[in-house]
């Protein structure tokens, strides 16, 4: 216990010491986002397989991208009347984070390392309210209006589900339709609705203005 009150002691200090920066402006020609150094950092302290002690140039720049498109999304979501999350369902969505790291110990090590006191730490919250309202955006914009037609399911079976079974699983009984169509329309509507937001980032870029202000 004293070793990770020490260590995490430490990586505060340590975040302590990082300058922030204006990095970047976002603008929807109505409103305008400022990303800062510290945005970039807490995002790449979200992300498992990234690594948050003095990451190198190519993860800051992809974790500025993911900034940018949530900017874009949420200037898109102002546009609609909020919808405000409750504390369980902050609560859910950082369980849900907390599930890709090894352990809560070393989750909490990477939010002291950019700043933030543990998962309770009220500006962290916020990120994370923010973030399950985007997510409730995307539902109401995409998700509610995905169609998965039964013939698009038979499709996908016959000519993508049954193809990559044989050859990952060959010799073994392959499923019947009926046993996996919930899961092929699953994949089917997540798919669909990648699909439809790439289309609509691509479109907000288009008719964003995104200005560098420091390079990183």
């Amino acid at each position: 216990m004293c070793l990770l009150f020490v260590l995490a002691f430490i990586a505060t200090a340590q975040a302590q010491k990082v300058v922030d920066k204006m990095v970047a402006t976002v603008s929807n020609g109505t409103k305008t986002e400022l990303i800062t150094y510290s945005d970039v950092l807490w995002q790449i302290a979200l992300e498992p397989k990234t690594s948050v002690d003095n990451p190198g140039s190519e993860d800051l720049n992809r974790a500025f991208q993911t900034i940018v498109n949530l900017k874009l999304i949420g200037l898109e979501a102002e546009k609609l009347p909020s919808i405000n999350p409750t504390e369980r369902e902050i609560n859910d969505e950082i369980g849900r984070i907390l599930a890709f790291f090894p352990s809560q110990a070393e989750f909490q090590r990477r939010l002291n390392v950019v700043g933030f006191t543990s998962i309770r730490d009220e500006n962290f919250r916020n990120i994370i309210a923010l973030r399950v309202s985007i997510n409730k955006y995307l539902d109401f914009r995409f998700r509610s209006f995905v169609v998965v037609t039964p013939q698009d399911e038979k499709d996908y079976f016959d000519k993508v589900y049954l193809p990559r079974f044989r050859e990952q699983y060959p010799g073994r009984i392959v499923p019947k339709f009926e046993d996996v169509r919930l899961e092929i329309n699953k994949t089917l509507t997540e798919d669909k609705i990648e699909s439809n937001l790439n289309t609509f980032l691509e479109s907000a870029r288009e008719r964003a203005e995104i200005v560098i202000l420091n390079p990183l």
